[in-house]
């Protein structure tokens, strides 16, 4: 379980929403991100061996997410900290119903959408 005090950072949890026709069809209209949540959570950077090991330069735009479960996370969403956007790296998206906790890194986008 997280205690109340490593739960201090909030984040914002972006969705996709339902896809609307364009001039030229369903999906032309482009992809939306509507913020479904907000949350409390813990945020780290990537740091030490694993940094290293993922690429120093890649490493940078990751952090670390640590948060109690909510269904509105799932491995297609995105993150809004610290006014940054962050893409779930889905490999890493560990839900834990026993211990009511989700845990993912996050890369961050350069040009949100």
């Amino acid at each position: 379980m997280y205690s109340s005090g490593m739960l201090n950072k909030r984040v914002e949890i972006l969705n996709r929403t339902q896809a609307e026709d364009g001039d030229f069809g369903l999906d032309s209209g482009g992809v939306q991100w509507e913020k479904t949540a907000e949350d409390w959570a813990a945020v780290d950077f990537v740091k030490g061996i694993r940094a290293m090991r993922e690429g120093a330069l890649d490493a940078y735009g990751v952090v670390l997410v640590r948060m109690r479960y909510t269904d509105k996370v799932n491995k297609r969403s995105r993150i809004v900290y610290d006014g940054e956007t962050y893409v779930i790296l889905p490999e890493t998206f560990h839900a834990d119903f026993q211990n009511n906790t989700l845990q993912f890194n996050a890369q961050i986008l350069v040009n949100p959408e």
